[in-house]
């Protein structure tokens, strides 16, 4: 999988555009800045929008050709970011350490997403806020971005079982339309999280 990102992202252009995601972008607007943990952050344009508004920010992701960009991002907006090279299965993360987790279109297999979701949840400090928004198993009717593994998209029962630890809970559906680079672009059917620990 690492091969296909870099392959992905070894172009000059910024396939999923330089501007954050709307809703990670409305969401995190409302927080006070402190320190955020992005997975799977590929090139860098959501990590490097919470570096604008102040937050110390920790990314990671699989694909050096990702971070190389995501760099060459932040650089350009005068901020830095805390970039690593490592996965979701084998990536250690501190207890009770970070103020809030973005997760944006990270779509794993089923067989592990519960237990990589677990893992995010236990590095939130208490009253640490969750945002995610990710592609429901609907999305397999459209093209417009996302995998075509029904497997590794998710439904409302299957994330709130994952995140119902959590003191506050909104799961919601939605049918949206996007365009974000070249790669998510059309209508399309998102699931939209956001939680406190």
């Amino acid at each position: 999988m690492t091969n296909f990102w870099d392959a992905r992202f070894a172009v000059e252009e910024y396939v999923y555009g330089t501007e954050p995601n709307s809703f990670f972008k409305q969401e995190i607007e409302k927080l006070p800045a402190g320190k955020i943990l992005m997975p799977g952050e590929g090139e860098g344009r959501n990590a490097v929008f919470a570096a604008t508004l102040g937050w110390d920010v920790t990314a990671f992701d699989s694909s050096i050709e990702g971070k190389k960009k995501a760099e060459k991002l932040a650089e350009s907006k005068n901020v830095q970011i805390n970039y690593l090279i490592n996965n979701y299965e084998n990536i250690q993360l501190p207890e009770n350490d970070f103020d809030c987790i973005g997760l944006v279109f990270t779509h794993v297999p089923l067989k592990k997403r519960r237990e990589y979701h677990r893992k995010y949840l236990s590095s939130l400090k208490p009253g640490g806020h969750l945002i995610m928004e990710c592609y429901s198993k609907e999305q397999i009717h459209n093209d417009t971005g996302g995998p075509r593994d029904i497997d590794m998209l998710f439904s409302e029962e299957e994330l709130h079982t994952d995140f119902e630890s959590c003191s506050k809970l909104s799961i919601v559906k939605e049918e949206i339309y996007h365009e974000e680079g070249q790669f998510h672009v059309g209508n399309a059917s998102v699931i939209r999280i956001v939680a406190e620990k």
